[in-house]
């Protein structure tokens, strides 16, 4: 059945995604209860036991100096040094994070050391490094060394029974497991399994017993934007150069580096120049899956809101051929930059200056002229200007990387809590990487706006499936060293994470890798795990600003979109200040979601108006554009 709800919120039964149950599971919002027959806290008194409170989810482990506690060295905390808490403050040299009121009115000093996230889990996180042998409350860890994000069991488990978190199993045990033991890769397989039944869901996420919630968001916001022709609006004013083959891929850096930065100086309404070269182009079936995929994440480049001008360089003997690029994908070529046809909304198609290696005399003919040409675009580019502009533009991309065991109770549901906002404004959300969703389809389909959203979506699980089996391989091979490093152990547990990054408003489509964005709503593109190649179908589909989480630390750009990069913990932010621009560790130092989340939509509203991210600062974005394609190369 349809849903007509635009927002809901979660449902209990069905986890309805970390945002809701976690925050609900415990909240950094008021005062911690005491149970009845206890006494408050002490300095040096060991904390009553876990089981002691059910209404608190968080347990302090001992009482210690304000420190900051190492997650990713995993030294002890009382080994380290005591910082200030200014988590968002500018500068490698932005003092550290505490541990502090996890709970909300927890002493100062405090530190906690596991985390409940669901009322039904059997296992706990591990706020910091355990070590073996220590008590928490009632716990005590057995056997080795519990690293911080990591699980620790809760009960014993016994071998082939589930492995419970967020409410959701995440595995079997592949032997038993002792209560207080380290769960990981040692005792833990995959064990998913897609429901059959699974059409019985679609809806459900949204039911009488969980009515639709739509977010508290003010009645209008906005943003400094580039207003384009064709009704788009840019969040940058890039000039943009595309090979259309890898064998022009060389020529297209060495044009751009024609312009270093005093010369770009010249033309200061211009972001930059955005370079996308990539490994293929030739090699394929004329019009087959490949290139058309190759086709629609160049038209999506070169007519993109972000883009004021774009250049297209080819070899020309390639399959892709201005001629294909202007029959299949409407990207029509003009030889002059000046004859650039004005695009009215209702167009399909892109103008584009196109140039030809061959057709130019070879390499630095061809380098020459481009150079002509660009001095020309930038010009051109440079006329336009920002104007004030309701934020229902913005088109986000939901996008993490490096993820980690924080990354699915802190950064994920954060992006997830400003997706919501943005389809309330007006605005539209995308989710990718399908690969990360298995293991956390159900959730998604309970959401589906109707049966044909879920049927789409299962469609393409279904296709993941065989495609890696084809192979020789299996979904669970998705999380990588530094995921499992991190404490993320199955795809399971990975994608019930990664899935939380939509937030809990209704899943309106399901969309082929680079197709356009619809400007309302929350949609899932299709594309592998692999951040470089992800990011590029969504920016191909026009998204307008990239969200990006992670855990262990990811260094990506993505000209000509901002990518606004979030620590899972604080730990990471200061460790890696220059390429991080937000900390979502505030979330276990006593900041409240919606408290913290009204404060990132504010600071994405401000990079969304021309303020640098970090990798922009960094320069970075000019080799992360990955397009995928599927098939051989003949």
């Amino acid at each position: 059945m349809p849903i007509q709800n635009r927002h809901a919120g979660g449902s209990e039964k069905l986890f309805a995604l970390i945002l809701v149950n976690f925050h609900r599971g415990f909240s950094p919002v008021g005062k911690r209860k005491e149970c009845e027959g206890t006494s408050p806290r002490h300095d040096g008194e060991r904390v009553r036991g876990l089981s002691d409170c059910p209404e608190v989810k968080m347990v302090a482990a001992r009482k210690i100096p304000t420190t900051t506690a190492l997650l990713m060295t995993g030294t002890d905390p009382q080994s380290a040094s005591s910082p200030n808490r200014n988590a968002n403050a500018e500068g490698p040299g932005a003092a550290g994070p505490t541990m502090n009121d996890l709970a909300g009115g927890i002493p100062n000093g405090t530190d906690h050391g596991v985390v409940r996230l669901h009322d039904g889990d059997n296992v706990w996180m591990a706020a910091w490094a355990l070590v073996a042998g220590e008590t928490i409350g009632n716990l005590r860890i057995a056997g080795s060394a519990v690293p911080a994000g990591h699980k620790v069991a809760a009960q014993a488990i016994p071998a082939g029974e589930l492995v419970i978190k967020f409410g959701q199993p995440i595995g079997k045990a592949s032997c038993d497991i002792g209560v207080g033991e380290h769960v990981h890769s040692h005792n833990l397989v995959d064990a998913h399994q897609v429901d059959s039944d699974w059409r019985s869901l679609v809806g459900t996420a949204f039911s009488k017993s969980a009515p639709a919630k739509k977010p508290a968001v003010p009645a209008e916001k906005t943003f400094e934007g580039f207003v384009r022709p064709d009704g788009q609006v840019g969040t940058r004013n890039y000039v943009q150069i595309l090979a259309r083959v890898n064998c022009s891929a060389t020529v297209c850096h060495h044009v751009a580096a024609r312009f270093p930065p005093e010369r770009l100086a010249e033309f200061p309404n211009v972001d930059g120049i955005a370079i996308g070269t990539h490994t293929t182009g030739c090699a394929l079936r004329y019009a087959g899956q490949k290139q058309q995929m190759l086709g629609r994440v160049l038209k999506g480049y070169a007519g993109h809101a972000n883009v004021g001008s774009c250049l297209t360089i080819g070899l020309g003997c390639e399959q892709t051929t201005p001629e294909y690029l202007s029959e299949h994908h409407q990207l029509v070529a003009i030889s002059d930059p000046r004859s650039l046809p004005v695009t009215s909304p209702e167009s399909e198609s892109v103008s584009t200056t196109m140039l030809t290696m061959q057709a130019e005399g070879g390499t630095r003919a061809t380098i020459d002229r481009a150079e002509k040409h660009l001095e020309t675009m930038l010009e051109i580019a440079n006329q336009n200007s920002r104007t004030t502009v309701p934020a229902h533009h913005l088109r986000l991309a939901l996008e993490c990387g490096g993820s980690d065991g924080h990354s699915g109770w802190t950064a994920n549901p954060l992006v997830g809590a400003i997706a919501d906002r943005m389809v309330a404004f007006g605005g539209a959300a995308v989710l990718s990487e399908t690969t990360e969703l298995i293991g956390a389809e159900h959730l998604l389909v309970a959401r589906s706006r109707d049966e044909s959203v879920a049927q789409r979506l299962m469609d393409k699980v279904d296709w993941w499936k065989k495609h890696v089996a084809m192979y020789g391989g299996e979904i669970d091979n998705n999380p990588s060293i530094g995921n499992k490093a991190g404490g993320l152990t199955t795809i399971t547990e990975k994608s019930l994470g990664a899935v939380s990054k939509s937030g809990t408003g209704i899943l309106d489509g399901v969309l082929d890798y680079a197709d356009t964005v619809p400007k309302q709503g929350l949609y899932v593109m299709d594309s592998p795990g692999f951040d470089p190649s992800s990011v590029t179908g969504k920016v191909a589909g026009g998204c307008n600003l990239v969200l990006f989480t992670t855990g262990r630390g990811s260094c990506f750009g993505g000209k000509p979109v901002p990518v606004i990069k979030i620590a899972s913990h604080s730990t990471l932010f200061h460790a890696m200040r220059d390429d991080m621009d937000w900390n979502a560790g505030q979330l276990l130092e006593g900041v409240a979601m919606e408290e913290l989340a009204d404060q990132l939509f504010e600071e994405l509203l401000r990079f969304a108006s021309g303020t640098q991210t970090a990798s922009e600062r960094l320069g970075l974005g000019d080799h992360e554009f990955v397009p995928w394609t599927v098939g051989p190369v003949l």
